[in-house]
């Protein structure tokens, strides 16, 4: 069997037709054969090369539509914001995203897959903590962060990300108000107030509230 010489080419067509199919018909009703009756002349078999699972196809969708419209990226060479107003703007960009957002009202129940959530939580370690770390140092030395805990407070963002999915962790959305409020007060504690109230409002607004 000839090799695939552009398998990143493949990649991005799979993706954008599960996309296209996740928006349209929900991720739940989608199935596999579905993408491939999207994909002219691919077969299912060449989905299964590139990915295990209908899980992997959204979790790589969501790392696709992070690197593509990158809000780190996007505030890094602001010189009218300081660290701490590039860290509102970075959450506020991020949910300004509505494809994203709508993506994330699909969301695949992460605890029935485990292996998906660690590769999650690895793959958020990996890309967000460094940028997290460099925006906190920032404020530091612009004094708009004063913390020594800049390595801890990047992990803890991270956390606080994955405490906020009800898949993850069940909760009502009281109850979620009540966490987002609980993580306020603690970032404001420890030298970070990072959620002042259009950050909260825009939190908020998360399909997880609803």
């Amino acid at each position: 069997m000839a090799r695939n010489k552009y398998p990143e080419i493949t990649v991005d067509k799979i993706l954008e037709a599960s996309q296209r199919l996740f928006l349209e018909k929900g991720y739940d009703n989608t199935t596999i054969q579905d993408i491939v009756n999207e994909l002219d002349g691919l077969s299912k078999g060449a989905i299964y090369h590139h990915f295990k699972s209908k899980e992997e196809i959204m979790s790589a969708l969501g790392d696709r539509m992070f690197l593509q419209n990158n809000p780190f990226e996007k505030v890094k060479p602001r010189t009218d914001l300081n660290g701490l107003e590039k860290m509102k703007m970075v959450i506020l960009l991020n949910q300004s995203d509505e494809t994203q957002i709508r993506l994330t009202r699909q969301a695949v129940p992460l605890l029935k897959n485990p292996r998906i959530l660690a590769e999650m939580i690895a793959t958020n370690r990996r890309l967000l903590c460094p940028y997290w770390m460099e925006l906190l140092e920032e404020g530091q030395k612009d004094g708009s962060v004063k913390t020594p805990y800049t390595k801890e407070l990047a992990e803890f963002l991270i956390l606080t990300d994955i405490w906020m999915i009800p898949s993850v962790f069940p909760a009502t959305k009281e109850e979620l108000q009540k966490r987002l409020q609980f993580i306020k007060e603690t970032l404001e504690h420890m030298g970070l107030p990072l959620i002042d109230d259009e950050t909260e409002h825009r939190v908020s607004q998360l399909p997880y509230f609803e």
